[in-house]
């Protein structure tokens, strides 16, 4: 039986000790070496001092390293917590400060960068170093990360039950610094099982993961192909013809990505189209509504390849998909609950919502977390009694309100609406951001868009659009607003437009809508 992480990696190690199970770049691993390699990690971890639920940070780039890492934090009974590479040293600092790690391990370039500003933080006891180690001095104890060849011994005693915590994803809120969040062995799990279920992943499939592993749905590729003993590449990409170029050369049977991705992927230049991909049986879009005219352009480039629209949040990992069969009737839904998983839409009140009213999605199911880390009045917030049981069970089983606003049509498919501290109130009319920026993508002229309200004294908020043109094209704001006059009523229009090159983006690779507001505030106070 699987219960904990690393039971994922050691029984498809048992099925299949020969098969590829991780590939980046020239290192290919078998299900074997992997297996042994987290071994030997995690008896490293357990010499440096690692105990039950103990805290150890991985921060590494896509790497088969990352990947074992995270089995070999499990193996030796700790809590792993990805930390994304592209993040700055405060960013980190917060993060070991924040969950009081005990361990992190990194490369030893990373390593000197962060060596002044981690050596100072008192929970930490131990490094672990991957690569190249003879310059890499600490006050720390230092320990170097076991080479490939290393056999590991048996199975290490185990320390923990599936519900213990297993893992700390750390996710931006609208406001203040990023919160961890608590999932246990038993919530990755089963998003494991529910994920692989609905998406028919078998040990054939061949998985690449482009989004991190710091990201819930990036975490799941490398947990989906584990457990059914498929393959997992790892892909770090600077331009998409990139990712189309590792579909084919990798025969990859699955991907999954955020909306900026695929809006950067469905670009000519990315050769999607003209790129044969047979091999290519299902694409995924989680972390924001996707945009029609690029499911559109993907649809039309990889035309045999099944598009599985999903939503989910890192608090509950998955609520919900979309079965392609309904694209064509239903492309702007997020579809029904994901298996063994009820989903409900309530109003202020707590009451279900008619179809077509609009109430908050609240998540009820085996993946919904153990809370924020050292929050629990947040926690208490987010995670509340389910409020249509019986008083005698309510108290017993916590339910997540997502904080997103959504509708079902009369068949019971839901619709995203916006989210509940994004909603901007203009004129007395409550304006969700989504809408417009469908709108503005429907000019055919953007590669994507961001809304959000500014103070106004007349009209209480007014809208901001940011937009980044489609390749070749250019925008000039005026004729832009003039084709979004026609397709939304007046007060949904933008007052302004303001064209980016990129937009900053959050670790997952979703439009950090924080620092756009931060940059219009930098930008009046000049």
């Amino acid at each position: 039986m699987q219960f904990l992480i690393h039971h994922l990696l050691r029984d498809a190690a048992a099925r299949s000790p020969a098969k590829e199970a991780l590939i980046q770049g020239a290192t290919r691993l078998t299900y074997e070496l992997a297996q042994q390699a987290a071994i030997a990690l995690g008896t490293r971890l357990r010499e440096a001092g690692t105990k039950r639920l103990d805290r150890v940070g991985v921060l590494l780039e896509p790497s088969c390293e990352l990947a074992v890492s995270l089995f070999g934090v499990s193996q030796a009974g700790g809590v792993f917590v990805p930390i994304h590479h592209g993040l700055f040293a405060d960013q980190v600092e917060h993060i070991v400060r924040d969950c009081r790690m005990t361990g992190i391990i990194l490369d030893a370039a990373r390593w000197q960068q962060l060596r002044p500003t981690l050596e100072t933080c008192e929970s930490l006891q131990f490094i672990v170093l991957v690569g190249e180690t003879a310059e890499a001095t600490s006050q720390l104890r230092t320990y170097s990360f076991p080479a490939w060849s290393a056999a590991g011994s048996e199975q290490l005693p185990e320390q923990a039950i599936d519900k213990d915590l297993g893992a700390i994803l750390y996710t931006s809120g609208s406001t203040g610094k990023p919160k961890g969040v608590m999932l246990s062995h038993a919530n990755l799990l089963a998003g494991a099982t529910i994920v692989s279920d609905y998406l028919q992943i078998t040990a054939a499939d061949r998985i690449l993961a482009v989004l991190p592993f710091s990201f819930d749905a990036g975490l799941n590729q490398l947990t989906t192909a584990i457990q059914q003993g498929g393959t997992c590449v790892m892909l770090k990409f600077l331009f998409a013809k990139e990712i189309v170029n590792m579909l084919a050369q990798e025969k990859i049977t699955g991907l999954a990505g955020v909306p900026p991705l695929w809006s950067l992927i469905a670009q000519d230049s990315s050769k999607l189209a003209s790129t044969p991909l047979p091999h290519l049986r299902y694409i995924t879009n989680t972390g924001g509504a996707l945009p029609l005219s690029t499911l559109q352009r993907l649809r039309s480039a990889v035309p045999d390849t099944k598009v599985v629209l999903m939503y989910g949040l890192t608090e509950a990992f998955r609520s919900t998909y979309l079965p392609p069969s309904e694209l064509d009737k239903r492309p702007t839904s997020m579809g029904k609950a994901i298996p063994d998983t009820e989903i409900l839409v309530l109003d202020e009140e707590g009451k279900p919502c008619a179809p077509g009213e609009i109430g908050e999605l609240v998540h009820r199911g085996p993946t919904v977390s153990l809370g924020y880390w050292g929050q629990p009045e947040l926690t208490a917030k987010v995670l509340r009694p389910n409020p249509l049981l019986p008083p005698e069970l309510s108290d017993h089983e916590r339910v997540c309100y997502s904080g997103d606003l959504v509708k079902t049509d009369e068949d019971g498919f839901l619709y995203f609406v916006g989210r509940r501290d994004n909603q901007i109130k203009s004129s007395g009319f409550r304006i969700s951001p989504t809408e417009v920026e469908e709108a503005l993508c429907k000019t055919g002229q953007l590669r994507d868009a961001a809304v959000i309200g500014l103070p106004d004294e007349v009209l209480g908020q007014r809208i901001k659009a940011f937009v980044v043109p489609r390749e070749g094209v250019e925008v000039i704001p005026e004729q832009l607003l003039a084709q979004v006059a026609t397709l939304l009523p007046r007060h949904m229009i933008p007052k302004s437009v303001e064209v980016l090159r990129e937009f900053p983006k959050t670790s997952s690779g979703k439009i950090n809508y924080p620092a756009l507001r931060q940059r219009e505030a930098a930008s009046s106070a000049k």
